[in-house]
């Protein structure tokens, strides 16, 4: 349709473009967990500091990207997933099998990035909630928006109430007339060993690979939990990444305005509910449990508001850059953003473990963008030449090779022959 889409159409370079800024923007939050203790993602009072600079870098991270690229990212996986079963389909491939295959190898490959490289692991949880996304690859744009909407409502009452009743028990604490005195000290007290174990994380990840190795595969079970506590929130944003798919919106085969219109329909409210959520957890001095609630539940309808608008303003601006230059090196990004993903890992665990740089925990919430940015140099480089040269990036063809079970061509040249 657009005059981007006729300079290769054997790819859609909305998706890929949206990809690119996606992994891209995923890292300016990721970094935060790669340089600091776990608890730093969520809350400044765990460590990365409480001076008004700190609470400035925290802020900027918690109201544009926490959530929203992540958001992105979950939304073109279920995009990008249609794409290849309608294109197995059109094939005459068994589209379950072509489907599950892949999902099966992404569990793999995202086990092997959490235990083997890093905690914060989005693959597996991929892979298994696209096992069930798979089943509602038929439902028409408006029923998939409907369904997806009431489940990412459910889950969002389902942990409200869950985390909502600790707040709850927890406010009973230091009321001797309250029945839940004793129930409100344990909650107290367990969310107090935070700032006990940040030490121990500290000590850990400035350390040598073994210790960290065997920590995750005492934790083993943690991704079988994160499938479980995010269900809510991935599934509903893989549904709607398949209906915008299905109705253009991201292949950009809708009218500038429209996408203008949906930008100013859900940024604003996006964007004030999260500044309020925002503003709760700094009242509250950016208490364990208040931030808790808000990045688990609170900030929900506002991320997803807001992950709708920027996909919105993202494809806008593809469609009018064109062809340019630097839209083409996004692009490249986002066609290897697999490659980048765990690249990125790679790249950054080496930066801030022990067993590399040993900068975990020594780096100010500011200083980190700069590794940020030069990340996103990284990526922005390397990926373009790379794709001239070769079909896929090399994840990308391993990941594929794998799950059609035979080496796929890689050389652009040997392809063409």
């Amino acid at each position: 349709m657009s005059e981007i889409n006729q300079t290769k159409p054997d790819r859609l370079i909305t998706l890929d473009a949206l990809r690119g800024f996606a992994v891209m923007g995923i890292l300016a939050m990721n970094i935060v967990a790669f340089a600091m203790p776990e608890m730093a993602y969520v809350s400044p009072k765990a460590y990365g500091g409480e001076t008004p600079s700190d609470i400035a870098g925290w802020a900027l991270g918690f109201l544009l990207f926490d959530g929203k690229m992540r958001g992105l990212f979950s939304i073109l996986f279920g995009a990008s997933m249609l794409l290849i079963i309608d294109r197995a389909e059109a094939g005459g491939q068994k589209p379950a099998t072509v489907h599950y295959r892949r999902m099966a190898w992404l569990a793999v490959f995202g086990l092997c990035h959490y235990f083997f490289i890093w905690w914060g692991d989005i693959l597996f949880l991929y892979a298994s909630v696209g096992c069930i996304a798979f089943g509602f690859r038929k439902w028409e744009a408006r029923r998939l928006i409907k369904w997806a909407l009431g489940l990412f409502t459910l889950g969002v009452v389902l942990t409200s109430l869950f985390f909502g009743a600790q707040l709850a028990v927890a406010s009973a604490a230091d009321d001797p007339a309250s029945s839940m005195t004793e129930a409100g000290r344990e909650v107290r007290d367990e969310y107090a060993k935070i700032d006990s174990e940040v030490p121990e994380e500290l000590a850990l990840y400035r350390g040598p690979y073994r210790p960290i190795l065997d920590e995750r595969l005492g934790n083993a079970a943690n991704p079988l939990i994160m499938v479980l506590m995010s269900l809510l929130e991935t599934l509903p944003l893989m549904m709607l990444g398949m209906a915008l798919f299905r109705s253009g919106f991201l292949t950009g085969a809708w009218a500038a305005a429209d996408y203008r219109r949906t930008a100013l329909r859900w940024l604003p409210p996006g964007l004030l509910l999260t500044i309020v959520v925002g503003w709760l957890q700094w009242r509250a001095g950016f208490d364990y449990l208040v931030a808790v609630n808000a990045f688990m539940a609170w900030s929900g309808p506002g991320r997803l508001m807001m992950t709708i608008a920027y996909a919105a303003l993202i494809l806008l601006l593809i469609q009018r850059a064109g062809a340019s230059a630097w839209l083409a090196r996004v692009a490249a990004a986002g066609q290897m953003a697999f490659s980048n993903y765990l690249g990125t890992s790679i790249v950054m665990t080496t930066i801030f473990y022990g067993y590399g740089l040993g900068l975990f925990g020594a780096v100010d919430r500011w200083t980190l963008y700069l590794f940020c940015a030069g990340m996103w140099a990284v990526m922005l480089l390397w990926s373009k030449p790379w794709l001239e040269r070769f079909r896929y990036g090399p994840l990308e063809w391993l990941w594929r090779s794998l799950a059609r079970g035979s080496l796929q061509p890689m050389r652009k040249a040997a392809a063409a022959q």
